[in-house]
């Protein structure tokens, strides 16, 4: 989820709440958010976008809310009007440090959903069903890269991404690592 946030800058959060005593049900929610992107869409003139949701238990006994990022600027008032079933709020997420850019706020919004992904499953939770969902067709393509050692694999990583890497993980320099000769790296 997180290179995807990225990857498609999805730097605006969302939340999607019901009114009322709100919905318990987790197929009647994703019914309710596939309707809602559908006629966000719509909405919006056609063009698929995309975005991330992340469905999220209430603490109090209220049920299911929703909430999402997408990356592009949605008058608040057609999520209102797409959505129907109680309260919405967006925002975009700014005041980063200086020079940060979409792709640095689309990282903290993945950040946040991600603690929403990882809270823990309860018994309400339905099984086989995803902790979150994306806009189809907007995945990040993979690179696949081969070499012979991994400082071959590291720069023909570079040369991809177009400079040096911000951090960079290697296997042999943990202590204990039981698996496969592995590289880790991010670039900014």
């Amino acid at each position: 989820m997180r290179r995807y946030c990225a990857h498609n800058r999805l730097n605006r959060l969302g939340t999607l709440t019901y009114r009322g005593q709100g919905c318990h049900d987790p197929i009647q929610l994703r019914r309710d958010v596939a309707q809602f992107f559908r006629s966000l869409r719509q909405l919006l003139g056609e063009d698929p976008f995309p975005y991330v949701w992340v469905p999220e238990w209430h603490k109090t006994d209220h049920g299911l809310h929703v909430h999402f990022a997408a990356g592009r600027f949605i008058p608040r008032r057609l999520i209102e009007q797409a959505w129907g079933h109680g309260f919405v709020h967006i925002k975009l997420l700014g005041q980063l440090a200086a020079g940060a850019g979409p792709r640095d706020e689309a990282r903290v919004a993945a950040r946040y959903l991600s603690k929403y992904v990882r809270k823990s499953i309860d018994e309400r939770r339905i099984a086989n069903r995803h902790r979150y969902e994306v806009a189809q067709g907007f995945q990040p393509t993979t690179v696949p890269l081969h070499a012979r050692t991994v400082d071959d694999v590291l720069a023909l990583a570079i040369a991809a991404m177009g400079g040096e890497p911000t951090d960079v993980w290697l296997s042999d320099e943990a202590i204990g690592w039981e698996g496969p000769p592995s590289v880790w790296a991010m670039w900014p």
